[in-house]
């Protein structure tokens, strides 16, 4: 085993579900032809009256259940039960690649610095049709508005990973008990403008266009993100973060500049 080998970290994937066992059945199989696969599954059955908890495992997967319903909940549920290194999420109509969980592990490797990493996604309908244009007009504005709000990168729930160690250390101030929030965007907010979120397109995996198949429904993602961004103000307001974000850069300037002088 290589020096490199040795330093990857196992990888807990973890996947919310409420009443989707075709997607989930989609998504597990994917990730069961992982060039390395992960430590473990964790399924979070947020109230599901179909067969998704059945799905899961089946395919071998952890189960946890949270009856209490919302996205924000279930996440954070599956995060708490992660035991690997790094925890991965995906959400059931995601769909890895085969080299997924192996480039998860390679980045985190390769950038200790790293607290997060996140990719996009490419949006296609339920024949696996893509939609560029939709996939830009979604997506590019999600991470360059919330990019500008949050003075860092935002992670995109549907392809991202963090340290477990980083998780536990905001796992008490996300708004896991809110619904109305965007568990991503939320997660984003508290990991802190000082955090190093890496984007790498690697990460970029097909997702469904579901959210954006009728107005009402992106009306209302809309207004979600928009909530989730003011349910943090004035502690979290835009040009509070990007002060602590220049004081953080010169900080470990300063400290740079000790550490050679003392050398």
């Amino acid at each position: 085993m290589t020096e490199t080998a040795r330093a990857e970290p196992t990888v807990s994937v973890v996947i919310p579900v409420r009443d989707d066992a075709v997607y989930l059945e989609r998504c597990l199989r994917a990730l069961a032809v992982q060039t390395s696969p992960p430590l473990e599954i964790v399924v979070v059955d947020n109230g599901s009256t179909d067969e998704s908890a059945a799905v899961a495992r089946r395919h071998g997967a952890r189960v946890v259940e949270q009856p209490q319903v919302g996205i924000p909940i279930a996440s954070a549920t599956g995060y708490d039960a992660a035991v690997g290194d790094v925890i991965a999420r995906l959400d059931s109509d995601s769909r890895p690649g085969p080299e997924w969980v192996a480039t998860v592990q390679r980045l985190f490797a390769e950038h200790p610095e790293a607290d997060a990493l996140t990719g996009s996604g490419l949006l296609e309908t339920d024949e696996g049709e893509p939609q560029p244009v939709r996939s830009r007009l979604y997506l590019g504005p999600y991470f360059v508005l919330v990019r500008w709000a949050l003075a860092n990168l935002p992670v995109f729930g549907s392809a991202m990973a963090l340290r477990r160690s980083v998780w536990e250390r905001v796992a008490e101030d996300v708004c896991r008990y809110d619904a109305d929030v965007h568990d991503d965007m939320d997660l984003s907010v508290h990991l802190g403008p000082d955090a190093v979120v890496l984007f790498d397109d690697r990460l970029t995996l097909p997702v469904s266009a579901r959210p954006l198949e009728d107005v009402p429904s992106m009306l209302r993602r809309g207004w979600r993100g928009m909530y989730t961004l003011a349910r943090h103000w004035p502690r979290e307001h835009p040009v509070g973060r990007h002060v602590r974000r220049l004081r953080a850069r010169r900080s470990v300037r300063r400290l740079s500049r000790a550490g050679r002088a003392a050398r």
